[in-house]
């Protein structure tokens, strides 16, 4: 399954799709194999449950660390290790107001990502 979600976004992505259109020849392996690389790094971001449920409470908009610990009933320890790494990894920006940091989504590519799990993965409300 996750070969497949691999498959869709890499297909699905403007980039890819704006380099197929570009050249009228077969794609790049070297090209291909840079874009796998980042579908990659996004995809082991999202292997860890904590993250994927922090940066789906973030794709709905701005959190404070609190809010996401009540609403998500991850510990603060963990919580803040999780963050750390999103934060590391350029995909989560924050924002200090006072003694609060607020967290939101700052990679428009994950948000695609994440459109894509909720569609498949997500119940009907």
């Amino acid at each position: 399954m996750i070969y497949s979600i691999f498959i869709y976004i890499l297909i699905s992505s403007p980039i890819l799709e704006r380099f197929v259109k570009s050249t009228s020849t077969a794609i790049d392996p070297g090209a291909l194999r840079g874009a796998a690389a980042r579908a990659v790094g996004a995809l082991k971001l999202l292997a860890n449950e904590d993250r994927l449920l922090l940066l789906c409470q973030l794709s709905q908009g701005e959190r404070c660390v609190s809010e996401l610990e009540e609403q998500l009933a991850i510990r603060q320890p963990t919580l803040s290790q999780q963050l750390g790494v999103l934060r590391a990894e350029g995909v989560v920006s924050t924002r200090r107001q006072g003694k609060h940091i607020f967290y939101s989504v700052a990679d428009p590519a994950m948000l695609e990502i994440l459109a894509v799990l909720y569609r498949l993965y997500c119940p009907e409300e």
